[in-house]
């Protein structure tokens, strides 16, 4: 640094003595006299300026090495530091940068331009690095993807096991900070880290591969995978030959608010430990139950909706909390149900399992909803108001319905779904809910990994099961009717699958007005052919029906309300045609049709795949799973239908083969891999 000092005739440096200045303000106009009076005190602090001002007139001039690099970098961008100014920087990185920044704005040198120079030259300059910077070089760590929705995700190693977060998400944040944290030793700013998770983003939509990432149950080359959601991020892997629990997926899991984690599963149980927990009124009931969650394991759908009704007492939220604990725990496992299209498919979103307890009624879109839910489909919103982007929803989910009444009543919704009615449960049967949940938790395990048999067995028979007519849920009934065999005797699904069927028939036609009014008209009649202002005069109605609100108000809703309840109409005999006029364009007519058959009592018989028979000629004696034993839970000895035979589920039929009787006791022994045995033997679908 060089120092000229230009001394008055006082001996200091002009611009510090007080007399020179007062004497130039004098002479500016002021009073001159004021330069005259000091004190004491002001003479012994002038003798101190005195004395520093001297040392520093005398010290010596030294001259930076960094002068001139500057000047030289406006002339030339590329013009190198000399060896003194490049050794100054190596000894103090964070003030070099201070005064190249500090610097460079005054002589219009480009920043980058000094970065790029001080890189070249080997120069660390993790000092000039901003927050946002040092973020995303933390993040590098981490193997980005983007699901096919163009959602960003990472996954990250943690203690030797991976996670996979949501780039927006707060586990990912909370990462990154604490990443941050161990490399600087404090805390990035909102702004940084906001600006780091756009570039984050960004790199992985653009770049890195795209992965579907599931929740709960995924599924990768023919394999189902299921999330323990455990703190190790474990899975269990099921295959065609058994299941295993795995560390690292092939797949990826998402963990959402609430999740709660699976117990590792054990073999050796049976399905009729679940039963204590289910409040079922019969065989036919248990079955359809454990035939839902075989489902729910499932990494696709159509997932049926099971609909719980019974007066109080029934444990119905029982029933529902048990469902999904078992499948799917979470930590708020029985909600209300949605207000606006939008929350439920949030929920659907975060969780495999939906349980909506204490319905009252299901307005008509949401009953919409839930059948999208039930065999798939979509939900868009716009994502902000002043812009024209959409979020999309996707979801295909098991719901689970409790009610007192009969909540389903819609024919689109009750042919999605499985109606169970619940008896109330005696004072003297009842149980504290903690010693039901702590005997839960004891055989939960051995639950799980007997389902998961099934689906091993299910995965093993799926390409070779077929059905002679498949129903509304024809994936479900062929799924359904593949995992039976680790269970229960051949066709014992579809015996209680069809029944339930015509029960949902028959329910929905009684609580709908017009379907009640159509099947009295047509009881005298075989033929009815008109309009429909002319039908709203040929049902005879009472005055209360026809003034309720659940009676159609014009022509045209009738007409609507007719092409809503033909298919059900169909099962019962009575056939809905619409047609249009030759004479007038605009004028439809309606045909009804009495039929001499009933299509519901037409449904297939209990029968499978050829290749399913081999559990039958097993030669194994039956593990007491046939129900055959089990009194405890039924209300009525007479309301399971239950035959003398071997067989407890399966309705006597006249067309039985007697030379099946032998094959009805066969209930094999399963294990975790469920041996699988081409015998083609059909003898048991003759005897169905």
């Amino acid at each position: 640094m060089s120092v000229n000092t230009e001394n008055c005739e006082h001996g200091f440096p002009r611009f510090l003595c007080r007399r020179c200045e007062g004497s130039d303000r004098g002479a500016s106009g002021g009073s001159s006299h004021h330069v005259h009076r000091i004190d004491v005190a002001r003479e012994t602090t002038e003798v101190g300026e005195r004395s520093i001002l001297t040392t520093i007139a005398a010290a010596e001039e030294v001259r930076v090495p960094l002068n001139g690099s500057l000047e030289r970098i406006v002339r030339d961008s590329g013009a190198p530091f000399t060896p003194a100014a490049l050794a100054t920087l190596q000894k103090d990185n964070y003030a070099a940068s201070e005064v190249l920044d500090a610097t460079s704005k005054d002589i219009g040198s480009r920043v980058t331009a000094l970065g790029t120079i001080v890189g070249e030259s080997g120069v660390a300059d993790r000092a000039r690095r901003t927050q946002a910077s040092i973020l995303a070089e933390l993040a590098q760590s981490a193997e980005l993807f983007h699901a096919p929705e163009g959602t960003g995700y990472a996954d990250i190693d943690i203690n030797s096991h991976r996670e996979t977060w949501p780039i927006r998400s707060r586990g990912f944040r909370r990462w990154l900070t604490r990443r941050f944290f161990d490399e600087v030793g404090g805390a990035p700013s909102s702004e940084a880290m906001q600006s780091a998770l756009n570039l984050i983003e960004a790199k992985a939509d653009f770049g890195s591969p795209e992965r579907r990432v599931y929740i709960r149950i995924g599924g990768h080359e023919g394999n189902l995978y299921l999330d323990l959601g455990d703190e190790h991020w474990r899975a269990v892997e099921i295959s065609p030959t058994g299941w295993r629990v795995i560390n690292n997926p092939p797949v990826r899991f998402r963990r959402a608010a609430g999740m709660q984690p699976l117990p590792v599963p054990v073999t050796g149980g049976s399905v009729d430990a679940l039963r204590p927990f289910l409040n079922v009124n019969s065989d036919k009931d248990f079955v359809l139950v454990v035939s839902w969650a075989l489902a729910c394991l499932r990494n696709c759908g159509p997932y049926p909706v099971i609909a719980l009704a019974g007066e109080q007492g029934s444990a119905k939220s029982t029933f529902s909390a048990v469902l999904r604990s078992l499948l799917d725990p979470n930590t708020a496992p029985l909600r209300a149900l949605p207000r606006e299209d939008r929350d439920l498919f949030i929920a659907a979103s975060n969780s495999h399992v939906l349980a909506f307890d204490n319905v009252s009624g299901l307005p008509g879109w949401i009953s919409d909803t839930l059948c999208r839910l039930a065999t798939g489909g979509g939900f868009a919103v716009r994502q902000l108001y002043t812009d024209n982007d959409e979020v999309l929803f996707d979801a295909t989910r098991p719901v689970i319905l409790n009610g007192i009444e009969e909540i389903v009543t819609r024919p689109d919704l009750a042919d999605r779904a499985l109606f169970l009615t619940l008896q109330p449960i005696p004072e003297e049967r009842r149980r504290p809910e903690q010693e039901l949940r702590a005997a839960f938790e004891a055989a939960r395990p051995k639950i799980l990994g007997v389902l998961l048999n099934a689906v091993v067995e299910g995965l093993k028979r799926l390409p070779h099961t077929h059905l002679p007519k498949l129903p509304r849920m024809a994936d479900f009934a062929l799924w359904a009717t593949a995992c039976e065999a680790a269970l229960w005797p051949p066709g014992t699904f579809w015996s209680a699958y069809r029944d339930n069927l015509d029960d949902v028939v028959e329910g929905v036609l009684d609580a709908d007005p017009v379907a009640a009014a159509v099947r009295a008209m047509m009881e005298t009649q075989v033929v009815w052919t008109g309009t429909a202002s002319d039908l709203m005069g040929a049902l005879a109605v009472s005055e209360r029906v026809a003034k309720s609100k659940s009676w159609p108000e014009s022509p045209r809703v009738l007409s609507g309300r007719l092409r809503r309840i033909a298919t059900f109409l169909r099962k019962v005999g009575i056939d809905i045609d619409f047609k249009k006029a030759k004479a007038r364009a605009r004028t439809r007519t309606i045909i009804i049709t009495k039929m001499q058959t009933s299509s519901a009592s037409e449904m297939p018989p209990e029968t499978s795949s050829a290749t399913s028979a081999s559990s039958d000629s097993s030669g194994k004696a039956a593990d007491g799973r046939d129900f055959s034993t089990w009194s405890e839970r039924t209300q009525n000895d007479d309301a399971d239908d239950v035959n003398p035979r071997q067989v407890p589920i399966v309705r006597d039929n006249s067309l039985q083969n007697n030379a099946a009787d032998a094959l009805d006791a066969a209930d094999a022994t399963f294990s975790s891999e469920s041996e699988f045995e081409e015998t083609g033997t059909p003898g048991w679908s003759a005897r169905l």
